[in-house]
């Protein structure tokens, strides 16, 4: 049984820092892009960050400077480091893992169940 177990979520004060950690349990034959997704209410889900397998990384440019996302291949786990929070990265931050379980599977993406992330004082 595939899954991804999020934490790290949380209430923070505008200005503050979180990390939230992402892990792919489960047996994998390949993962290829680990990512993190949010959505706020009333919005569609959107992109935050993500990492290839080989260390490539994009990110929203609303992050940028402010969020880092990193991985450990070895342990299957992806992180996010999030600095300067404002009261608009308020949402549910969604953990994203693309690839295989098999070798004659297909490459697919995985969701985890998301992590509440608010910024008020």
């Amino acid at each position: 049984q595939v899954q991804l177990v999020e934490s790290g979520g949380g209430l923070v004060q505008p200005g503050g820092s979180l990390r939230l950690s992402c892990a792919a349990s489960g047996r994998w034959f390949s993962i290829n892009a680990m990512g993190w997704y949010r959505q706020a209410p009333g919005k569609e889900r959107e992109l935050v960050a993500v990492m290839a397998s080989g260390g490539s990384t994009n990110y929203a440019d609303f992050v940028k400077g402010r969020f880092t996302i990193s991985r450990d291949n070895a342990k299957n786990t992806v992180y996010l480091q999030m600095n300067s929070l404002k009261p608009e990265d308020t949402a549910v931050y969604y953990c994203n893992t693309e690839g295989r379980r098999n070798s004659w599977t297909n490459i697919r993406a995985y969701w985890g169940q998301g992590t509440q992330v608010t910024v008020s004082s």
